[in-house]
């Protein structure tokens, strides 16, 4: 699953990575990303990608109640077109969720140890995503989003099965081309990413609470890295 992710690269970095013109809203680093948050989303529209705030956990526009979106953080590839929730959103409504690390937990023998997962190179990711809007009883716009999983890699299994789909940057045109579907072709880059690319690391126990949300959430963990030997890559 991903339940927690960040998002600190810096803007100017994040608008050349996903080629996007500007950004609309001032964007701070975030270090402790949480569901029930506003998190940067980008779409495409007329050939021309836009970067704005969708709240994540998914509320599909029939739903009879807003809270359903806690339950819909997360959706995975595997059966997309099965649930009524996400079929019909991965016709149109595909989304890339920018990020340059996200946080799993580990089980150890002193209980769960959180690990933050990134690329080597250091650089910014795109989690494949779906959106809709969901229109409140008062006539209230909400929209909202998910963040699809697939199978851990080689990296990400050591700490959870399940780990969220990083689409290469080669595919991301494909997947946020909202006149192409081709729903085979869109299944085949729900994949897990290259676990040569990417390393963990254990960091500190804070970051279990969205009340923090600084640069000590993703600093790497010295006292585990000795008992436990080298991160793993």
């Amino acid at each position: 699953m991903c339940g927690r992710f960040t998002l600190v690269t810096d803007p100017e970095q994040l608008l050349k990575r996903f080629l996007l013109d500007e950004l609309l809203f001032e964007l701070q680093p975030r270090y402790n990303i949480a569901p029930g948050q506003l998190i940067p989303a980008i779409i495409a529209s007329g050939g021309k990608r836009r970067i704005g705030q969708l709240k994540w956990g998914l509320v599909p526009s029939w739903a009879s109640d807003e809270r359903i979106g806690y339950k819909m953080i997360n959706a995975r590839a595997e059966t997309l077109t099965a649930k009524p929730a996400f079929r019909n959103l991965l016709v149109r409504k595909r989304c890339i969720i920018p990020a340059d690390g996200f946080y799993e937990w580990k089980a150890t023998d002193r209980g769960k140890q959180p690990m933050r997962i990134v690329l080597k190179s250091g650089e910014p990711f795109g989690f494949a995503g779906l959106y809709d809007t969901w229109t409140a009883p008062d006539g209230r716009k909400v929209h909202t989003c998910t963040i699809i999983t697939t199978q851990a890699n080689e990296v990400v299994a050591d700490i959870h099965h399940r780990m969220p789909v990083i689409l290469r940057p080669e595919d991301e045109q494909i997947w946020l081309d909202r006149d192409r579907y081709d729903p085979d072709l869109l299944q085949s880059l729900l994949v897990p990413f290259d676990p040569g690319a990417m390393r963990a690391y254990p960091v500190s126990a804070l970051v279990g609470s969205p009340k923090h949300d600084g640069p000590e959430c993703m600093e790497e963990s010295r006292s585990l890295m000795e008992r436990t030997g080298p991160t793993a890559e």
